[in-house]
């Protein structure tokens, strides 16, 4: 029989500068991935999951989440809610330069759920190394989201980059679940299975 998960929620960068600063989330919108992380964070104080509450930090006068200014604060309902921990971070993996690591050790931590912004930053960035550190990783794709990119290697919208990054983390490096399946996992005590490289390569040759 699988143990159920030891969970942390870990709640990426859910700040002003996505919501009315100057990098608004796109896809999915934040009318939907807002709601959403109110309800995974409310789901999981309600089962004794521990909240980690992170905020992006920049220099002040620096043009985006620069410490201080409206929009490094975090968004209003988050920042109402209950938190057992609070990090600011740097980079963009949350375990760079903080104690994240330390502090799930301390908690005997097995399983990250993680939602937020953006996906393909620090979202990536912070599944990456926690999925290289040993963690089970669960990505909530309707509770968090992307912006659109253009630049000298091309031109990417925000639902393409999302969606790309979620196919992506669920081939090899977490369980990409909606917030329902994750909220039905919670309650029944069992973990999110995420696919791999094989099969998710074999059924696009099928």
């Amino acid at each position: 029989m699988t143990a159920t998960p030891r969970r942390a929620l870990l709640v990426i960068d859910a700040q002003n500068e996505y919501f009315t600063g100057t990098l608004p989330i796109e896809y999915p919108p934040v009318t939907t991935s807002l709601p959403n992380i109110m309800l995974v964070m409310d789901t999981a104080s309600a089962n004794g999951v521990p909240v980690i509450v992170v905020q992006h930090a920049t220099p002040a006068g620096a043009p985006v989440f620069a410490t201080g200014s409206p929009g490094w604060e975090l968004h209003p309902d988050v920042a109402a809610r209950k938190v057992d921990h609070h990090l600011q971070k740097a980079q963009a993996s949350v375990f760079a330069g903080t104690d994240l690591a330390e502090w799930l050790r301390a908690h005997q931590i097995d399983t990250l759920t993680i939602v937020g912004y953006m996906t393909h930053n620090c979202d990536a960035a912070t599944i990456y190394h926690a999925a290289h550190a040993g963690l089970k990783v669960e990505f909530l794709a309707d509770a968090s989201g992307s912006l659109p990119y253009e630049n000298a290697a091309g031109k990417a919208s925000a639902e393409e980059i999302h969606r790309v990054f979620s196919v992506v983390f669920h081939s090899s490096f977490a369980a990409v679940a909606t917030t329902a399946a994750w909220v039905a996992a919670v309650n029944d005590g069992v973990a999110l299975e995420m696919d791999n490289i094989v099969m998710s390569n074999q059924r696009t040759r099928k």
